[in-house]
């Protein structure tokens, strides 16, 4: 398990979510916030079951959104990215305290940008695989591929090769 705060964006939810894969976010951080932003924006698009069960869990850890950085700003990112990477800024003397859960391209180069703790959906994975939370990280990250995620096969090997797969 992590010592981080994990704040997490809707894409790696909706994908852990089609996954069936959720608990594994709850097993690896020490604690989870999703901004009220993120859980507006699944909400927005929850026109199935999957998508409502990843509401529903959710509306669970929601926080109310809190004031954007300009720096931030700057970014022109969704109001979902932008809620994620406010609250890891959120308290100065603590970055480092809070880890940013995004897959989007743009919203993570803001994040490394801002010197934040960054992880994906394939992050999640490996780092499921590593703790022994699930057996293997390739049936997974197959799945992952399947509902829509967006990885190089060369990410893809590099990945499993990490974990030793």
């Amino acid at each position: 398990m992590s010592d981080r705060i994990w704040v997490v964006n809707a894409s790696p939810l909706i994908l852990l979510g089609k996954l069936e894969r959720l608990d594994l976010i709850e097993a690896l951080a020490a604690q989870v916030m999703v901004p009220r932003a993120v859980v507006d924006e699944i909400a927005a698009g929850a026109n199935d079951t999957t998508a409502q069960s990843v509401l529903d869990w959710a509306r669970r850890k929601v926080k109310p959104d809190i004031p954007v950085p300009g720096s931030i700003l700057g970014w022109d990112l969704g109001a979902g990215e932008s809620q994620v990477l406010a609250y890891c800024l959120a308290i100065p003397n603590q970055t480092g305290s809070h880890l940013a859960v995004l897959d989007d391209g743009e919203a993570r180069a803001a994040a490394k940008v801002h010197g934040l703790g960054l992880v994906g959906s394939l992050g999640i994975i490996l780092r499921a695989r590593r703790a022994g939370l699930i057996p293997a990280a390739r049936p997974l990250i197959d799945k992952l591929l399947v509902c829509g995620s967006y990885l190089s096969a060369d990410l893809v090997q590099q990945a499993l090769h990490k974990v030793g797969e």
